[in-house]
């Protein structure tokens, strides 16, 4: 028998392999994440003409102070490589929806700024974004146990930020 073939199937709970309860969650959790993904960008693509990047891109902007920032906490924001946020905002402004600008206070710091056709189209898409959320995600939620779910995210997110590769962002969130 082949033994790394067994160790798979039979992961030891002190070792690297996950037990079986974190390998049900994980498991559940990339299930959730790449059809949630998918669900997102099809309803974005059809009502708005929006993929899920350009929705968070939007959305990051539009929290900001001015409705601006450098691309890079951009990045950091939204937990992006720096030369991925810099493609996308180009296209993006191709198509009016940012702008990119060189900052006063350095000009070798490229801004990007929500425009207001950008932020006009964020508003008209965040209703049916929202309801699609409330319905796929929360639709069949028991409303007690999302304090639970919160904090148990919240964990999860904190322990991303403290362990991973990227800088938190600014705020923290």
């Amino acid at each position: 028998m082949n033994t790394t073939a067994a160790t798979i199937k039979e992961p030891m709970t002190d070792g690297p392999w996950l037990d079986a309860d974190q390998r049900r969650v994980w498991l559940a959790w990339i299930r959730l994440q790449l059809r949630m993904t998918y669900e997102i960008n099809r309803q974005l693509q059809a009502d708005s003409a929006l993929s899920m990047a350009d929705y968070d891109v939007l959305t990051g902007l539009s929290v900001s102070p001015g409705n601006r920032l450098p691309i890079s906490a951009l990045a950091n924001q939204l937990g992006w490589e720096r030369s991925r946020v810099s493609h996308h905002v180009k296209r993006m402004a191709a198509r009016g929806l940012v702008a990119m600008t060189a900052a006063e206070a350095d000009r070798r710091v490229t801004e990007v700024t929500l425009t207001e056709d950008g932020g006009s189209l964020l508003r008209s898409a965040a209703p049916g974004h929202a309801a699609l959320v409330k319905n796929l995600f929360f639709g069949d939620l028991p409303p007690a146990g999302l304090p639970a779910l919160a904090e148990s995210l919240e964990q999860i997110y904190a322990n991303v930020l403290a362990n991973g590769t990227l800088p938190p962002p600014p705020d923290g969130r």
